[in-house]
């Protein structure tokens, strides 16, 4: 297979991996599976648990009917005209702006207690409560006389509600009145209310949007999702709202400055009351404070301290697009470890930007880039790590013919990917060869031949492995070796010099045994030059090989051929004598190279 054919299917895989990463990351936007709805209200559960502002909201006021409330008024239920009281109370000593009364009071009771109640609900800025129920049953609940609702018009986008708990006959005449019902999530946490709910024919606000109305300010219509929902912010932590108990507010007892102006909800933390709900901030918390939690976010859109929540899809879109394409080229170009360092840095970015529109209530999927970065981590860093894997594989293959182990150690060890791509470096070129090998082997047998050149070839090519050079190609009679590639080597000239005595040794070890065979000697001739050569894997895509191409192994050459002239069996370009720091050599004089017209000086080790 081609070089460029398999780069071709190489990429094709890395752009199928990432088109499927990112198809995974969209389509987790758009259909919001279940369990990832979960997992991504987790995550925004506890980014409102750390960063949940502990600023007091000085805007409004919770009056707790709480345990001691009950001790020390009285036993709940507490009578009309104590509630009136405690609501006179608020709104003509104190001056609270608007009451919410998140209590609803279904049957009639003291004749002059509701009475009070409701002439306060009709001319007061009183906003009163009622109770839709959005589960269907086999018998709705309907309790009382709904109040407060009116046609539906366009851009009303009501939840539909099954049934209802509302005040008696007497407090139909309230102005203001809000729906306290609500539907949890699947995970029991309480995260949207309905901003305004559809029965029968009529549509109902929500209740902190009531009281708002009440308190004189203009309506703010508020995105909701497919089921009418609005998601509370949940903005503030609990303990920066100002909650104060009803004894103390019936007793006068609480600072006018603290009540003078405000808006004031009046609900219960007391166990016996059942008023307990899920909420992202604690998992048990008095309703009331879900209404304070909902009227500060529609305070914070009214008074222009917030903006309208957004899909954010377009951002979202924009950062899978360039973060998958970015990992894809990493992966490409980096190794497994390396990849997985640049991923945990895209989880990391996109979570502070996921939760920095989680604080601008932008409602993306939290953890939809997530996904396709786990499809990555799972198919997109294996898959490069295989083809890594093929690569150092054939890229062992290849050297193994060409360079000593301890090369081929370092190869692997500093990770030499791209060695094989074809580059120009500066080498050191050693050519030797066999003097008269014609001669010598005529009047031997084939199997006799054969041992010679064995027997020779081995004399050339220890020295060069042992040298670290690399090993080009085998001439028949002959080598050609060079240093400088595919390793660095700054003391190449010496090394291809050490590697032509080194060879001169073994050449005369084997002459030594071959005489005491009875057998001729045979001399070899060397030329060693350096310069710059292309290095690399060459060839066609039926054959290539790992070669130099260049000037510089065409001199090598013919120092070779000179030597048959020159007194001495290594011959040494002017070039390499330029680069050598261990070996003196002595000139040979200038001698015109065949092929060539120009004289060069030549040396020899002295």
């Amino acid at each position: 297979m081609s070089k460029v054919l398999r780069l071709s299917l190489t990429w094709r895989a890395r752009l199928a991996i990432a088109l499927t990463a990112l198809l995974l990351a969209l389509w987790v936007e758009w259909s919001r599976p279940a369990a990832v709805v979960r997992l991504d209200e987790g995550l925004r559960d506890t980014y409102l648990q750390v960063f949940a502002s502990t600023r007091p909201e000085d805007r409004l006021v919770v009056v707790d009917i709480d345990e001691a409330s009950l001790k020390r008024v009285g036993a709940w239920p507490w009578s009309r005209t104590q509630v009136a009281d405690l609501v006179e109370i608020l709104l003509s000593h104190y001056g609270a702006r608007a009451v919410g009364l998140d209590i609803v009071f279904p049957e009639a009771a003291d004749v002059s207690g509701d009475a009070r109640l409701a002439s306060l609900a009709a001319h007061a800025p009183l906003n009163l409560a009622q109770i839709f129920d959005f589960t269907e049953r086999p018998l709705s609940v309907e309790q009382g006389v709904l109040s407060g609702g009116g046609l539906v018009v366009a851009g009303q986008n009501g939840m539909q509600a099954q049934g209802f708990i509302a005040n008696h006959v007497g407090l139909s005449g309230a102005r203001c009145v809000g729906n306290i019902g609500y539907m949890p999530d699947t995970d029991g946490v309480l995260r949207h209310v309905p901003q305004f709910t559809r029965f029968k024919d009529q549509i109902f606000p929500q209740f902190s949007g009531a009281l708002l109305r009440c308190a004189g300010y203009a309506d703010v219509l508020l995105p909701v999702n497919a089921q009418g929902l609005w998601r509370v912010p949940y903005a503030h932590a609990l303990s920066a709202y100002t909650v104060v108990s009803a004894a103390d507010v019936v007793n006068e007892a609480i600072p006018l400055s603290l009540l003078t102006g405000r808006l004031v909800l009046i609900g219960s933390s007391s166990l016996g009351l059942g008023d307990r709900v899920s909420t992202p901030l604690a998992p048990l918390n008095a309703g009331v404070m879900v209404h304070a939690a909902s009227l500060s976010g529609l305070l914070d859109l009214a008074e222009g301290r917030a903006q309208l929540p957004q899909s954010g899809r377009i951002i979202l879109i924009f950062w899978c697009v360039l973060s998958v394409a970015l990992m894809t080229a990493c992966m490409a170009r980096f190794s497994a470890w390396r990849g997985l360092l640049v991923l945990a840095g895209l989880v990391g970015a996109w979570l502070l930007l996921a939760f920095v529109g989680v604080a601008h209530q932008v409602e993306w999927s939290v953890t939809a880039p997530l996904w396709a970065y786990f499809f990555l981590l799972v198919v997109g860093i294996p898959h490069e790590w295989w083809q890594a894997q093929r690569r150092t594989r054939r890229l062992l293959s290849t050297f193994s013919h060409y360079v000593a182990q301890p090369v081929l150690d370092e190869i692997v060890r500093l990770g030499l990917q791209h060695s094989l791509a074809p580059t120009r470096r500066q080498v050191t070129v050693l050519i030797a060869d066999m003097e008269g090998y014609t001669q010598a082997t005529s009047l031997l047998s084939l199997e006799e031949a054969a041992t010679l050149t064995k027997d020779f070839l081995g004399c050339l090519t220890r020295p060069v492995l042992a040298g670290l050079g690399t090993l080009d190609k085998y001439t028949g009679d002959g080598l050609v070796a060079f240093w400088g590639a595919p390793l660095p080597s700054p003391d190449q000239a010496d090394r291809a010099v050490s590697a032509g005595l080194a060879v001169l040794a073994e050449v005369d070890a084997f002459n030594e045994q071959r005489a005491s065979q009875g057998l001729a000697p045979v001399l070899v001739r060397i030329g060693v030059e350096s310069g710059m050569a292309l290095v690399g894997d060459l060839g066609t895509p039926f054959r290539s090989t790992y070669t130099a191409v260049g000037d510089c192994i065409n001199f090598a050459s013919r120092l070779e051929a000179a030597a048959r002239d020159l007194p001495t069996q290594m011959v040494i370009g002017s070039a390499t004598q330029g680069l050598l720091l261990l070996h003196e050599t002595r000139s040979l004089g200038f001698i015109t190279l065949r092929g060539t017209t120009s004289r060069i000086e030549v040396f020899c080790v002295a």
